[in-house]
């Protein structure tokens, strides 16, 4: 089907304009600027979306998401958590190869994308995983077809853990593509960890989390990534930034295009600090830690500054009983991206950034810098992976409001001034107030490295 979204407000490469916009097939065959709408009579048959009062924006693209799938599928999976992304505008999304079997081959990371060409409403890509011995497989990975390659420098599960200096000298002076890292030490949380678990036993408040996996953890390996790359003239992407510290290793001087070492954040390091440990407990704890308020707000800043490029959410759904755990055995993680969108936007709304910088956090900055193709942009030839938002419906987030199998965020009680009313990818309506478009599925994101 083909559509004509009229009378939209778009927010678009730093602008906000009235406009009409034009779908044909799966891509945006023209924008119409206010005044031009006598162009319309020749799109008689197409049909009419009238989107007076609301805003136009290019779907967000999400470059950290863990959909649990395959291994995990108790707590998410792909059919379940892409719903939710596109509910909430999310229309791309990049998965993390912390699965089970971990993401460890060529053949493993095949598997995934037959899952999601399956299952996944949203568009997808997924990150070719780094242990300490599979180099030679992690060099076959083909920069056209995969997001990039993920290392944790730091805590993960099962064989992902990459402390080799050999093995990390090998990939940072050889990675095909981009390498996202994941930055904590883990000589210094687990020597934390061991001091509170003497302190607390069994009884311990999740608001040590910032304390066990501290500023100090996230800093010393970040830093360390960064020497890494500046040596080798990698392209570093270090994820979730969630400390004012780290913010100075980021250059935010040149165009991101040009950037060799970047930085994303999450939405809950905006949100959240360590004051809200006390109401959400373990519902807030993840990994990194939410940390002080001075953290939050220099994360803000970096984010308007041009330090942070990229806002994501690192959705990693665990189930309640899981998470109900004493903290020493409750699992690190959240749930968001069906609210990464509408939150930023109402963040914009509110005035803590502008609606161009929310969608140049989340639409323009992940397709520049991992070189997405025609996609993150509102612009003819483009896919038409857009979403209306409707600044007057506002919601409070609840646990029946969500659409993720594990049925809760810590995001309820989150009051947002604004919805999400459409989404369409590749040009087809997938979401309408509440719709879904149930059998349709996404593609296979394509980069032009």
């Amino acid at each position: 089907m083909s559509y004509i979204i009229k009378n939209a407000t778009l927010v678009n490469e730093g602008k906000t304009f009235m406009a009409s916009v034009v779908i044909s097939g799966e891509t945006i065959e023209k924008i119409l600027l206010q005044g031009e709408e006598v162009e319309l009579q020749q799109y008689k048959s197409y049909q009419v979306i009238d989107a007076e009062g609301l805003y136009l924006v290019p779907g967000a693209i999400d470059d950290q998401v863990h959909f649990r799938d395959p291994g995990l599928t108790h707590k998410g999976d792909i059919a379940t958590e892409s719903r939710a992304a596109v509910a909430g505008g999310v229309t791309s999304f990049m998965d993390m190869p912390n699965t089970v079997p971990n993401t460890l081959t060529q053949s493993l990371l095949q598997d995934k994308y037959d899952i999601a060409a399956e299952k996944s409403m949203a568009n997808y890509s997924f990150y070719m995983g780094v242990s300490n011995d599979n180099i030679d497989e992690v060099l076959k990975t083909d920069p056209k077809k995969i997001c990039g390659i993920k290392a944790f420098m730091g805590s993960s599960t099962g064989n992902m853990l990459v402390n080799n200096q050999s093995t990390l000298e090998q990939l940072f002076q050889e990675a095909p593509c981009l390498i996202a890292t994941h930055c904590e030490d883990e000589a210094i949380v687990r020597k934390n960890m061991e001091l509170y678990k003497e302190k607390y036993g069994d009884d311990a408040p999740a608001s040590i989390h910032p304390l066990v996996r501290s500023a100090e953890a996230c800093y010393k390996t970040s830093s360390f990534a960064a020497e890494l790359a500046s040596k080798y003239g990698t392209q570093l992407h270090i994820l979730h930034l969630s400390t004012a510290k780290e913010i100075q290793l980021f250059n935010n001087n040149i165009p991101l295009k040009d950037k060799k070492i970047t930085a994303e954040t999450c939405l809950h390091y905006l949100l959240f600090d360590d004051r809200d440990y006390e109401t959400k407990g373990m519902l807030l704890k993840c990994n990194p830690a939410v940390k002080s308020e001075n953290d939050r707000l220099a994360i803000i800043q970096g984010c308007i500054d041009n330090h942070i490029d990229i806002l994501a959410t690192d959705h990693a759904p665990h189930t309640l009983e899981e998470k109900n755990k004493p903290y020493f055995s409750a699992p690190s993680g959240g749930t968001s991206v069906q609210h990464l969108l509408i939150g930023t936007f109402d963040l914009a709304l509110k005035g803590v950034l502008t609606k161009e910088k929310a969608v140049e956090l989340l639409s323009h900055n992940p397709a520049i810098l991992f070189r997405i193709n025609k996609r993150g942009f509102i612009r003819e030839g483009y896919y038409a992976d857009l979403v209306l938002i409707d600044p007057k419906k506002n919601q409070t987030i609840t646990n029946e409001s969500v659409h993720y199998k594990c049925g809760w965020t810590a995001y309820s009680g989150l009051e947002l001034s604004c919805s999400v009313s459409h989404t369409f990818i590749n040009g087809e309506l997938v979401y309408n107030n509440g719709v879904f478009k149930e059998n349709y599925r996404g593609k296979r994101l394509i980069f032009n490295r």
